[in-house]
C-alpha cells in the first residue's frame, strides 16, 4: 500500500511539473531549474578558480625557492661540508645549496642592481624558456640566465656578454658573463630583481668555496610544510633555523589565503540565492495548485500524500538543477584548462591564463550539500498545506 501511495505521489508530481502545455508551471519549474543550474555550475567553477590560483602562484614560489629555508640563526654562512641527512626525510624531495649575492648589472651604458641567486649547476633551473642551462662538465665558464623582463628593458639579446660588478671586503670585484638562457616566472618581484648562475660563481667571486647561505629544501607533492618545518626544527644542529617560504614573502601568501574569504562569500551569495529561489518557487507552485490540494483533500488524502506530491516536484526542480549546473560548471573548467581560453593580465595576478584546479570531493561535495540544504528548505513551504481548508480551496481562483 505505501509503495503504491508513493508512485501516486510520484506520479501526480511528474505529470504537474513536466507537463506539454505551455502554462505557468511549466515556466517557474524551468525558470527554477535554470536558477539552481547556473549557482551549482557557479560554485563549481568558484572553488576550481580559487584552487588553481593557490596552487599555480604558491607552485611558481616554491620552485624558485623550494618549500623550506634552513640557514644558520645568525644569518652567517653555513660550513657546506657540513651532513645534511638530517635534512632529509620521506617528506623531502630535493636539498638544495643556494647564496643570494647583490650585484650591479652592466650591458653598454646602462647599468641595473639585481641579486645573483647562486645554484649547484646541475640543479632544475626553473621557468627557463629560452636558451640553454648550466654546462655541468665545464665549471670554470661564466654563464648566467636573466630574466626575459630583464633583457627587455636592458635590451640584451641571448649569447651577449654583460658584467656583473660586487663588493668584496670592501673591494669591487667585477666579472664578465654570458647570457645562456632567459627564464619567465610570471613574479615581477622575482623577473625584475634576480638572475640565476652556478654557486660556484659566486664562490670564486668572493673567494670562499666553503661556505653557503644555506639550503632550500623542496616537498614531496601534498605534504604539509608547517608539520615538515617543524620535524626539521628538532632535527637540525641548534646554530640553524628552518623557515616556511611563506614567511620569506607573506605578501604573496597573504593574497592567496585572501581568495578563501573571496570563495566563502561567494558561495554562501549563490546558496543564499539558489535556496530563496526554490523556496519562492515551491510557495507559487502550491499556490497554483490550491485548488488539486482542497479536491484531493476532500478526497481523503492525507497531509503527507499532499506533502509528499510538492516534495517529489521539488526534487525534480533540485535534481536536474544540480545534474545541468554540474555538467556545465565541470565541462567549463575542463574546457579552460585544456584550451586556456581565458586569459589574465600576467602582472597583476602572476599568471597569463585563468587557473583552474578540479578537487573532485569538493565537487562531490557541493552536490550532496546543495541537495541537503535544498531538502531541508522544502519541508517549511509544505507546512503551509495544514492551513489550507478543503471548502475553501475547491472555491479558490
Amino acid at each position: 500500500m505505501k509503495i503504491y501511495y508513493l508512485s501516486t505521489a510520484f506520479d501526480i508530481a511528474r505529470k504537474i511539473s513536466f507537463q506539454k502545455e505551455k502554462t505557468y508551471t511549466r515556466f517557474i519549474v524551468r525558470l527554477s531549474i535554470a536558477a539552481t543550474a547556473i549557482s551549482v555550475a557557479a560554485i563549481i567553477l568558484t572553488l576550481a578558480i580559487v584552487n588553481g590560483f593557490q596552487q599555480s602562484i604558491s607552485d611558481k614560489v616554491y620552485q624558485f625557492w623550494g618549500h623550506i629555508r634552513v640557514a644558520s640563526v645568525s644569518g652567517e654562512p653555513i660550513e657546506l661540508n657540513q651532513n645534511t641527512n638530517v635534512l632529509w626525510s620521506d617528506s623531502v624531495a630535493s636539498v638544495t645549496p643556494f647564496i643570494n649575492q647583490s650585484c650591479v648589472l652592466s650591458y653598454g651604458p646602462d647599468i641595473e642592481g639585481v641579486v645573483m641567486k647562486g645554484i649547484p649547476a646541475n640543479s632544475k633551473i626553473p621557468f627557463v624558456i629560452k636558451g640553454t642551462v648550466f654546462n655541468t662538465q665545464d665549471t670554470s665558464r661564466n654563464d648566467i640566465i636573466i630574466s626575459d623582463a630583464l633583457a627587455n628593458k636592458l635590451k640584451i639579446p641571448l649569447d651577449s656578454s654583460i658584467r656583473i660588478y660586487l663588493l668584496n671586503n670592501g673591494n669591487v670585484v667585477q666579472r664578465k658573463m654570458k647570457v645562456i638562457g632567459f627564464y619567465h616566472s610570471g613574479i615581477e618581484e622575482y623577473d625584475r630583481q634576480f638572475v640565476i648562475v652556478d654557486i660556484k660563481t659566486i664562490q670564486k667571486l668572493l673567494n670562499n668555496y666553503a661556505q653557503i647561505e644555506g639550503f632550500a629544501v623542496g616537498l614531496k607533492k601534498d605534504m604539509p610544510v608547517d608539520l615538515v618545518n617543524a620535524g626539521l626544527l628538532h632535527k637540525m644542529p641548534k646554530n640553524w633555523v628552518a623557515t616556511p617560504i611563506n614567511e620569506y614573502y607573506p605578501q604573496i601568501f597573504d593574497w592567496i589565503n585572501v581568495q578563501n574569504v573571496n570563495k566563502n562569500v561567494t558561495i554562501s551569495i549563490l546558496l543564499i540565492i539558489a535556496i530563496v529561489n526554490l523556496l519562492t518557487c515551491l510557495f507559487i507552485l502550491m499556490l497554483e495548485r490550491v485548488n488539486m490540494i482542497g479536491t484531493l483533500t476532500a478526497m481523503g488524502a492525507s497531509y503527507s500524500f499532499l506533502r509528499q506530491i510538492f516534495l517529489y516536484q521539488a526534487s525534480f526542480i533540485c535534481w536536474m538543477g544540480i545534474g545541468i549546473g554540474s555538467a556545465i560548471g565541470i565541462g567549463f573548467a575542463l574546457l579552460q584548462q585544456q584550451f586556456h581560453f581565458i586569459q589574465l593580465d600576467e602582472s597583476a595576478y602572476f599568471i597569463k591564463n585563468l587557473p583552474i584546479h578540479m578537487d573532485w570531493m569538493q565537487v562531490l561535495l557541493v552536490i550532496v550539500s546543495t541537495a541537503i540544504v535544498s531538502y531541508a528548505s522544502f519541508l517549511i513551504p509544505t507546512l503551509w498545506i495544514k492551513k489550507i481548508a478543503p471548502a475553501k480551496a475547491i472555491k479558490f481562483d
